[in-house]
């Protein structure tokens, strides 16, 4: 059998242990773990210098304000000639990567110290521990000198057994059970030869299997060559159905999408699944590739002599025993490393397509929180968010009481003169969506709007401590409609009371890391908020404590204060807040509005400590304040370079000057709804080749779902979303973008509507829908490039999907966890205008694709999605099962 070793790697000499073998030499560790760090603080710049290709000034300069006490935010905004116009990504990126790095430095010390006490510490030693470059070489390095429970081996060498293994390995000549006979010692507990072969043997086995460099080595080649592999456990096939394209399954390790190993992961955990890895996908015969760079590397070769077998077979036996079992529980970590990291960014994206959603404004507002035996809650809200109304009503089953719930809503919407109405999309959405479509139509006068939003989350927020404050009065069961109907006026302002792990846009979020979930999510939400800005004088303690340099004590304080003194008319006026020091107003100061304030520059983005180079600019105009902000002819025709001083450099004055263009401008989207298509309601009114305006209300890894006002959403694969190649889905769309999508089929059985975003693309011919016409007719939808195989939406582990998630928090009444919601991400609630009731879930039982949907690729992704789940008995199996 021909073998391949890897040529970089050097065989070890013949010496059994190359480190044990030099004389310790005098290396005196680090005083402490902190002085270490500190003094490789260069050597962290550096390689985050390279690593964001920016210059070690501009690394160490953030660093310095992050150590400092800055925000992030801050310094992407304010401080940019400090870091070089470093951007809030970059900075971001930076503070990950500046934790890990000290993080390894930490455990750096930590080793170097333990050798040393050890008396183990050589130079060569010590140079490779300082060389090593990640977390998984450290601990190669330190895996002989790690205190361990007493081994074989070590119970061997105390045997006196250890000459006898160097002795076979240097001079394979040597017959292993001659010279073996030697070293029995029945009062050593070495009663035969054959036990001292066996002591031997666990010598060399510790010994190859604690070669740093080989194991290294090792480990890349099975990552880059392994497999995994998932079975059904026996008998569990009907209880862990949701994990069937798992039963028999196997996959290149660098080729597993994240959602795929978290899948397969938590099939594991409930018991459903047995895992392997494979460190080929075949099976070799005879010795593997491995186990020839073993034996290659301690000069190991089979040439016939005594020795040679029995070392060959020592080989095989450190590697199916030790080598492998470390090397498959290291890489299993690394997957779901990976797979979590992924999880993480892509929770962290939906959350801000949420939090960032097109604020309605200050509209009346009337909230609808679905329910069926409970009924359906309903708050109305005025302009700025206050109860003013509320009530219960009980259209749907098992009352019906659906014209007596028109007239009160009518009722309400007459009396407050509502403008918006906003329907929460859990369970009852769809028929609750119909109740508002028929209120529309009765009462054409009242002009109002409907529009489905997202309820992830709220009924967290309806049990908080922070609601019973603010809603004192309310009973639990409706403040969920007032969350509802808050956050379509501002989904930011709202959205900020819940813990942003319970709004329930991620996949297997209850897997993942607590500690990294909430890092990244809180980095969002924080990045989100100061983007914005927030108005001090009507934001909540919740707002508050998210921006820059404020925490929740130092909000309340801001609350109180405002109670007590009313609003405020300035920022310097923060000032007065108990405990709001100078540090803590340079990095809020720039991110707090006041409105009609005593200086209209309180209300821009504009840093107070910057007001001096707007009066120099307004010098230089020869007009007032007033007159210069929001005059954009006057202010582009400044020389920004003229402003510039040793403080404030050209970035910062460019900033200034288009601050003062578009003073406090919000960089939210505006707030548009979509133009459903009149009489195109329900399925059977589409027709195959038809341009329809809609609303992209989830986007996954193979497409985007978009609502079209049908009840049902559509897919565009990842493969129509553009002429040309799109890796990302959200690259083109993302959710709440209103789209013109062409309807290239419609399968009225199973509830699918196959979109495009590519308007030139030929739809099936025909004109009914599939389910109306005859049979044999199942021509081929173009344009689909086969169905998406990416399964990114893939919902096998347990009915999460990429960009859906499990929900967090008991709801009560007829609700429970609901996975995957339609609007998770879903822009706060775009308008789903026309059309009756809808399913307002993301993977709501949406496909499309290929005309012959049984044994297409479009069928296999869907079904690997989750998305044909209960979609013969109207997509809604939920709602179905609680009636």
């Amino acid at each position: 059998m021909t073998t391949s070793v890897d040529p970089a790697l050097p065989p070890a000499e013949a010496q059994p242990e190359v480190i044990a073998a030099a004389e310790p030499v005098a290396v005196t560790p680090t005083a402490t773990t902190a002085a270490f760090v500190a003094a490789s603080a260069g050597a962290i710049n550096q390689r985050i210098a390279e690593e964001l290709g920016v210059r070690e000034r501009q690394v160490a300069a953030a660093v310095e304000l992050l150590d400092g006490g800055a925000t992030v935010p801050f310094i992407a905004r304010y401080r940019k000639e400090v870091t070089g116009t470093l951007d809030d990504a970059q900075l971001r990126t930076l503070e990950e990567r500046l934790r890990y790095l000290r993080d390894l430095e930490e455990r750096r010390a930590a080793i170097l110290e333990s050798i040393h006490g050890q008396g183990k510490l050589t130079e060569e030693l010590q140079a490779q521990i300082l060389a090593a470059d990640s977390k998984a070489r450290l601990e190669d390095i330190y895996l002989p000198f790690k205190p361990k429970r007493r081994t074989k081996a070590q119970i061997a060498r105390e045997a006196g057994l250890e000459p006898l293994a160097d002795r076979l390995i240097g001079d394979p000549l040597t017959d292993p059970a001659t010279e073996a006979a030697g070293y029995v010692d029945e009062a050593k507990g070495v009663a035969t030869a054959q036990a001292a072969l066996d002591g031997a043997r666990a010598i060399l086995v510790e010994r190859f299997s604690e070669d740093a460099d080989l194991i290294g080595t090792l480990r890349e080649q099975v990552w880059s060559r392994g497999v995994l592999s998932a079975k059904v456990r026996e008998g569990k096939e009907e209880a862990g159905a949701k994990f069937k394209d798992y039963f028999d399954f196997s996959e290149p390790l660098t080729k597993l999408p994240s959602h795929r190993i978290l899948a397969m992961f938590r099939g594991e955990k409930e018991e459903v699944l047995e895992l392997s890895l494979r460190p080929d996908a075949e099976e070799a015969e005879g010795p593997t590739t491995y186990e020839a760079a073993i034996a290659a590397r301690f000069g190991i070769a089979d040439q016939g002599r005594p020795a040679d077998r029995w070392l060959r077979d020592t080989v095989r036996w450190a590697w199916r025993t030790r080598i492998m079992v470390h090397l498959e529980i290291n890489l299993r970590s690394r997957l779901w490393q990976a797979a979590e990291e992924e999880a993480v960014r892509v929770f962290a994206a939906n959350l801000r397509d949420l939090l960032l959603a097109a604020p309605a404004g200050n509209r009346v507002t009337m909230g609808l929180d679905p329910g069926l035996r409970t009924g359906v809650k309903v708050a109305v809200v005025d302009g700025t968010g206050k109860v003013v109304d509320t009530a219960t009503i009980y259209p749907h089953e098992p009352r019906r009481k659906w014209d007596e719930s028109i007239a009160t809503l009518a009722a309400l919407a007459t009396k407050h003169h509502v403008d918006l109405i906003a329907i929460g999309n859990g369970t009852a959405s769809r028929e609750t969506d119909k109740l508002a479509g028929d209120l529309i139509k009765a009462f054409p006068q009242l002009g109002l709007t409907k529009i489905v939003v997202s309820e992830a989350g709220a009924s967290v927020y309806s049990a908080s401590a922070y609601a019973s404050e603010e809603l004192p009065g309310l009973d639990v069961s409706l403040r969920g409609a007032v969350s509802i109907a808050r956050r379509l006026q501002d989904p930011l302002a709202e959205l900020v009371k819940i813990d942003p792990r319970s709004i329930g846009v991620g996949q297997y979020q209850h897997d993942l890391s607590e500690v990294k979930l909430s890092r990244s999510l809180d980095a969002v939400v924080e990045d989100c908020v100061n983007g914005v800005g927030v108005d001090v004088n009507t934001a909540s303690a919740p707002l508050l404590t998210r921006v820059s340099g404020i925490g929740a004590g130092l909000a309340e304080n801001i609350v109180l204060h405002r109670d007590a003194n009313g609003p405020f008319r300035s920022r310097a006026a923060l000032k007065q807040v108990p405990r709001l020091g100078p540090k803590a107003f340079e990095q809020c100061a720039g991110f707090l509005r006041i409105p009609a304030g005593d200086d209209p520059l309180d209300a821009s983005g504009v840093h107070p400590e910057a007001y001096p180079v707007v009066r120099r600019i307004v010098d230089a105009t020869g007009g007032d304040l007033k007159s210069l902000i929001g005059n954009g002819s006057a202010l582009r025709r400044l020389s920004p370079a003229q402003f510039v001083d040793e403080q404030f450099g050209l970035p910062t004055v460019t900033d200034i000057i288009a601050e003062l263009e578009k003073p406090g401008r919000d960089p939210r989207p505006a707030f548009k709804t979509a133009a459903f298509a009149d009489g195109v309601e329900t399925l059977a009114d589409l027709r195959p080749g038809m341009k329809l305006e809609g609303v992209v209300t989830n986007v996954a890894a193979f497409g985007a779902f978009v609502d079209i006002g049908v009840h049902q959403d559509g897919l565009v694969h990842v493969s129509a979303l553009s002429k040309t190649f799109v890796k990302d889905p959200r690259e083109v769309v993302k959710p709440g973008d209103i789209v013109t999508v062409k309807v290239l089929d419609v399968d009225i059985p199973r509830k699918r509507i196959s979109l495009t975003l590519r308007l030139e693309d030929d739809a099936e011919g025909g004109g009914a829908p599939r389910g109306d016409r005859p049979r044999g007719e199942r021509g081929g939808a173009r344009g689909q490039g086969g169905g998406p195989r990416s399964g990114g939406g893939e919902r096998s582990g347990g009915g999460e999907r990429s960009g859906g998630g499990e929900r967090g928090g008991p709801r009560g009444g007829d609700r429970g966890q609901r996975g995957g919601d339609r609007a998770q991400g879903g822009r706060g609630g775009q308008e789903r205008r026309g059309g009756g009731g809808r399913d307002n879930r993301s993977g709501g039982g949406q496909g499309g694709g290929r005309p012959d949907f049984g044994n297409s690729a479009m069928a296999d992704a869907l079904r690997r999605a989750g998305l044909d789940k209960g979609l013969s008995s109207g997509g809604d199996s939920r709602d179905s099962k609680r009636r």
